[in-house]
């Protein structure tokens, strides 16, 4: 059975949106960093530029810690193994002017999905997971207020150009 009632917010999200209830705010574990610390080793190349780009935007709300670090690399792994899949079958789309590389043809002649359909939905599916766990969806952004009413947009730019692999 699932937990009832709203997620539990961190201390960084309860300050950045506010605290209409006046309850007390309990300190997380950690402090927000002052820096984006340096991706796992574990990080695929592409899922490290997402790791700077994140990483600045996050430090930059004071909303990362040491103990995210761990959700953040998820985020970034997930991310680029769904932008590395739709690479993918945009390359095989090119030459499939029927399913746009939706669709393969298996050894017996039966026409199934692609398998990279299914990989670029579950990473997407976890990036998306991931990221409202750390306050970065649409629904968490609409309920946030930057101290001091400032819009300091920081602007997300080409993401598919900035994961592009290099050939």
């Amino acid at each position: 059975m699932a937990p009832r009632g709203r997620k539990p917010k961190s201390a960084a999200l309860k300050l950045i949106e506010g605290n209409p209830g006046k309850r007390a705010i309990t300190k997380d574990i950690m402090e927000a960093v002052s820096a984006v610390p340096e991706p796992p080793d574990l990080l695929t190349d592409s899922a490290k530029v997402e790791w700077e780009r994140m990483g600045r935007i996050l430090v930059n709300l004071n909303m990362l810690s040491a103990v995210d670090t761990v959700i953040l690399s998820a985020y970034c792994q997930s991310f680029a193994r769904w932008a590395d899949a739709e690479e993918a079958i945009a390359k095989m789309a090119l030459k499939d002017e029927i399913t746009h590389g939706l669709m393969i043809i298996t050894k017996n002649g039966n026409a199934i999905q692609n398998p990279l359909v299914g990989i670029s939905n579950r990473a997407k599916s976890d990036a998306v997971k991931y990221a409202s766990e750390m306050g970065m969806t649409p629904a968490a952004r609409a309920r946030f207020t930057r101290p001091g009413g400032g819009g300091d947009d920081i602007p997300a730019g080409n993401l598919w150009a900035v994961h592009a692999r290099k050939a």
